[in-house]
């Protein structure tokens, strides 16, 4: 996910709560994807990063607030891996473009594993929150908008429209998510959808 721009007049944060946010972060992220969400308490946030509930509270409203914190930075990773691997086919044929990306995003490395099911866990949680159902929601929209930036500048010969685009990586990016609640515990059964899935979605892209 991409950050939202800054204004260059605004004020700075400072450095020393730049360096607590991210150590919050850090220690957030070792949390959840070793325990569980629900399991994770702000009081153990706290406890791993060093810092005490005021400092967690200048920087986050909630737990909830910081989960999504992690996963804009995360979607912002991945979003740069795909633009990356989208420069560096440019010379291909449409077709095998549509292929390669198609496979890109539904890739999911081992390390990743903990992060779906995160992320699984954390779609339970919001919808019985209206208010947070629609964060999530946001955070949904400003990713597909991320990545059907991607797909224009890769594949204009398919997706021309801004509106064709941002349908393509919604439909992408929910059939990615069920996929990966099918295939989180992996085995040939997994691999095989995988690449089935992958086939669908780029036989789709580069008709």
């Amino acid at each position: 996910m991409n950050p939202a721009p800054t204004d260059p007049a605004a004020p700075r944060p400072p450095r020393r709560r730049v360096h607590t946010r991210a150590r919050l972060l850090a220690a957030a992220s070792e949390l959840f994807l070793t325990v569980g969400f629900a399991r994770t308490s702000i009081e153990d946030v706290c406890a791993a990063a060093g810092y005490t509930r005021g400092a967690f509270y200048s920087n986050f409203g909630s737990k909830e607030d910081l989960l999504l914190a992690l996963f804009d930075d995360r979607a912002a990773e991945r979003t740069a891996e795909l633009e990356r691997l989208a420069a560096a086919c440019e010379a291909l044929a449409p077709r095998e473009r549509a292929r390669v990306l198609a496979e890109a995003l539904l890739r999911v490395e081992p390390a990743e594993s903990g992060w779906i099911l995160l992320f699984l866990e954390f779609r339970l949680v919001a919808a019985r929150s209206a208010a947070l159902a629609e964060q999530v929601a946001a955070h949904d929209r400003t990713l597909a908008r991320a990545v059907a930036d991607v797909l224009e500048r890769a594949l204009p010969e398919l997706v021309p429209a801004g509106a064709d685009a941002r349908q393509a990586a919604a439909v992408i990016l929910a059939a990615r998510e069920g996929l990966l609640a099918r295939t989180a515990a992996g085995g040939a059964v997994a691999e095989e959808l995988m690449a089935s899935t992958a086939a669908v979605l780029s036989g789709l892209l580069g008709h």
